[in-house]
């Protein structure tokens, strides 16, 4: 209820057209309602220059978007659903907005009882990283604005699940019912978006590779599953030839052809050099994970900032405490390595994205929210006992002082940014003589902070800058 209030204040508050790639996403779903047909890309649907002026205007009403179509290269399958939204709305932008809420809320139910089949003895941690997964608040921004990225996320988490259900109880998916409804799911995946390909097909062969070991028993048993996404995917595939040519199934050549003037990563090197340009793929996708807000034109502030760091670093060392720690979660090794693997796919496609356009967007990573929230909660949760609570206190400190020493670097010496990382410690300190019976409110305390900060943004960060 909680994920639906903030989301529902998110897509009504922020400002039109202010959430990345919005006004295209928004054209596609007019153009198929209006027309009853799906757009075509065509060269000029990216007007570099224009779409740079109506950020720097802030979208005026006087200047229109209906010039901004370069997302019509985008599988159908998000803009079908939004468009009798659309219609029955007369196109109101909050109302579409809200179909990206609604889809955001089916994913945090999908975490939660993913995770609670898949850790029966761990519901705590499902828990929190349903909470995790509501109120990171890049993630509550991109929910609840028009766009393609919550449907395929929910879309891959319910591959993922389905794929380690098969792969550890195999003889569950080889009735044609399972095959059939499996089918369906990757179809729809396919029709989604191209981060579907990415992560969840290669996730599922995985899965399907671990239950046989085999090839062609892969497909003997698994035909109708295979059988059944074709028959979804196909049509999409026949039409992009057609229009497009061979060998651009998805369009995707096409797009890339087509955004001229979008900053590419061969150029930005040349400009910049390897050490600037990895220092801001580094900085920008962690301040855009957690909220960079608008075109990325709105940050938070450098308090907020070193906030989200002690908490990242405080789960990095929990992370690394539980992998120390093998024989307590060795029995779960498959789960884990399968997580790890979602995870993996995440952040290989992100890189690989920016082997091509300059695209530091923490967004990028939401597709591997799910096992992220994981591992961040569960190394929150560790490094909050009272036995690892003095090693975060000296984790916290590192971190400050490296915050510290940036500023100064730049000839600035935040007071507040050193009070608080010192603040965070020595609470941590302290939290070393406090009674074990405090473990589970204290564990609690990251996913609360978590929750006002996504609150706080949307009036400190978004509407007054936006």
């Amino acid at each position: 209820m909680l994920y639906l209030a903030l989301g529902s204040l998110y897509a009504t508050l922020t400002p039109p057209w202010q959430a990345p790639d919005e006004p295209a996403h928004y054209n596609y779903v007019r153009h198929l309602a209006e027309y009853g047909s799906l757009p075509v890309l065509h060269f000029g649907d990216y007007p570099h220059a224009y779409l740079e002026q109506l950020k720097a205007a802030r979208f005026p009403r006087e200047m229109s978007i209906a010039p901004l179509c370069y997302e019509s290269w985008q599988p159908p399958l998000y803009y079908l659903l939004a468009m009798p939204v659309y219609q029955l709305s007369g196109g109101n932008l909050i109302a579409l907005r809200m179909v990206s809420v609604f889809l955001g809320a089916w994913l945090v139910v999908v975490a939660y009882w993913m995770l609670r089949v898949w850790f029966p003895d761990r519901s705590a941690l499902a828990l929190g990283t349903a909470a995790f997964v509501a109120f990171v608040p890049m993630h509550l921004a991109i929910s609840a604005s028009v766009n393609n990225d919550v449907l395929a996320e929910l879309l891959i988490s319910l591959t993922a699940w389905r794929t380690l259900v098969c792969a550890s109880r195999p003889e569950r998916c080889l009735g044609w019912r399972w095959q059939a409804f499996t089918g369906i799911l990757l179809g729809l995946g396919l029709l989604s978006k191209l981060t579907f390909y990415y992560v969840a097909l290669p996730l599922f062969a995985l899965g399907l590779w671990w239950q046989h070991r085999n090839v062609i028993a892969i497909i003997r048993h698994h035909f109708v599953t295979f059988g059944i996404a074709l028959l979804l995917v196909i049509p999409w595939y026949l039409r992009n030839l057609a229009i497009y040519g061979w060998p651009d199934l998805l369009g995707k050549l096409h797009h890339d052809v087509v955004v001229v003037g979008q900053l590419r990563t061969v150029d930005f090197l040349a400009q910049v050099g390897w050490t600037a340009y990895l220092e801001n793929f580094v900085v920008s996708t962690f301040q855009s994970f957690w909220g960079q807000f608008g075109w990325m034109a709105v940050p938070m502030d450098a308090r907020t900032y070193l906030l989200l760091g002690v908490l990242s670093a405080l789960a990095a060392l929990g992370g690394v405490v539980v992998l120390w720690n093998r024989p307590r979660w060795q029995h779960e090794a498959t789960r884990v390595a399968f997580l790890a693997a979602w995870l993996a796919l995440t952040v290989i496609g992100y890189i690989y994205y920016n082997t091509t356009f300059v695209q530091f967007q923490g967004r990028y990573l939401f597709p591997g929210l799910v096992p992220l929230g994981l591992f961040i909660v569960t190394g929150w949760r560790t490094v909050l006992t009272r036995r690892w609570a003095l090693p975060g206190a000296a984790m916290c400190l590192v971190v400050t002082l490296v915050g510290v020493a940036t500023g100064i670097s730049k000839g600035e010496l935040d007071k507040g940014n050193l009070s608080l990382g010192l603040c965070a410690g020595a609470m941590l300190t302290v939290r070393r003589w406090l009674p074990q019976r405090w473990d589970v409110w204290l564990w609690v305390l990251p996913l609360i902070i978590l929750a006002g900060l996504a609150g706080y943004s949307l009036f400190a960060f978004i509407v007054p800058n936006l």
